[in-house]
């Protein structure tokens, strides 16, 4: 194999590392690849969409809700996306995570609120207003926040047994959110990290190039690189001038900071509300090492419900062997027995 080939991998995970920066994907890019088609679990006759609004003003984000058609108030929940500007789909390659969710839980008779984020739909005037200011506040919780009030206030939906769930970056965010919203019943953490994000990013960094079982000197010099980017994130201080090409994922000093003075699993441990943490054994991004920080914070507490999958991948979908990007671009579904066991979670609680 040539070097070139070799490091496809790595230049695949650039170009998502570029993408976690503020701003809007090509178009191109998600209109490419098959069409998406809903799960066999989608009971779409059961279920009706309609558009919403989270937020107001400059920030105002274009949302969809999916409701069961029971005539009954029901439980519901806020989809919280990962890293990058993502959509309210999640879309990734030809896979739309949170719309199965979203089409899988309405099925099982629970609303669904799922919204365009905010690096997504105002990256550019959240470019010039922040600059290098950015954090995961103004990025994902404040408007977490916000889809939970307008959910509790949605006609059909239970007041009391509102529900937040985030996947990845959203999961490792659920700490914060349950501290800004004490009105919501409980929170799902989907593939949530608990390392911190610089020492993921290498790691991510890491298993890409060993995935052919030997280093290039191509990718010697990007492991390289990425090391001394986290090791500047370790040193950062208040005040820190780093210039943001000399850290990880293009992020400026203030948003590691930031991240840095919250540590997610010691966070959850005073969380005294219904907590689901779900895990794929087969994601590379988030692994199981993040999984038993969650273990230690919930320590046999009767809040905490934790399961591992052993097929899932970071989506939630099925395969086999080691996982790696290209296994994104392949058209699948969130597992259904996530959907179930989900459900039947929020049933209880």
């Amino acid at each position: 194999m040539d070097e070139n080939s070799r490091c496809a991998p790595l230049l695949l995970i650039a170009c998502l590392i570029a993408a976690c920066g503020t701003g809007t994907p090509p178009a191109s890019a998600a209109a490419a690849g098959p069409r998406y088609r809903p799960p066999s679990y989608a009971a779409l006759d059961r279920l009706k969409e309609s558009q919403a609004s989270v937020g107001s003003g400059q920030w105002a984000l274009p949302a969809t809700l999916t409701m069961p058609r029971t005539g009954r108030p029901c439980p519901a929940v806020v989809l919280v996306h990962g890293s990058g500007p993502v959509d309210r789909d999640g879309t990734l390659g030809p896979n739309k995570p949170l719309t199965d969710l979203a089409l899988g839980l309405a099925s099982q008779g629970i609303g669904v609120l799922r919204y365009e984020k905010r690096t997504r739909r105002h990256g550019q005037a959240l470019a010039r207003e922040l600059g290098d200011n950015l954090t995961l506040e103004q990025e994902t919780i404040a408007d977490a926040v916000a889809a939970a009030k307008l959910l509790r206030a949605t006609d059909g939906v239970s007041p009391r047994r509102v529900f937040v769930l985030g996947h990845s970056l959203g999961g490792m965010a659920i700490p914060r959110i349950a501290r800004a919203d004490s009105e919501n019943r409980g929170f799902i953490i989907l593939a949530g990290a608990t390392v911190p994000l610089e020492d993921t990013v290498l790691r991510q960094i890491r298993h890409l190039s060993l995935l052919d079982g030997r280093l290039s000197e191509a990718e010697r010099q990007i492991i390289s690189k990425i090391e001394a980017q986290a090791a500047r994130v370790k040193a950062l201080r208040p005040g820190s001038q780093v210039a943001r090409a000399d850290l990880p994922l293009g992020l400026a000093a203030p948003y590691w900071l930031d991240l840095a003075s919250h540590r997610p699993a010691q966070e959850l441990a005073t969380e005294t509300r219904p907590i689901l943490v779900l895990h794929g054994d087969r994601d590379y991004q988030v692994t199981l090492q993040d999984f038993a920080g969650w273990q230690r914070a919930l320590g046999g507490k009767p809040n905490g419900t934790l399961k591992r999958y052993r097929q899932l991948n970071h989506l939630f979908m099925t395969g086999a062997g080691p996982s790696s990007p290209t296994e994104y671009q392949r058209p699948g579904h969130v597992a259904v027995e996530v959907i179930q066991d989900i459900a039947s979670w929020i049933a209880k609680h």
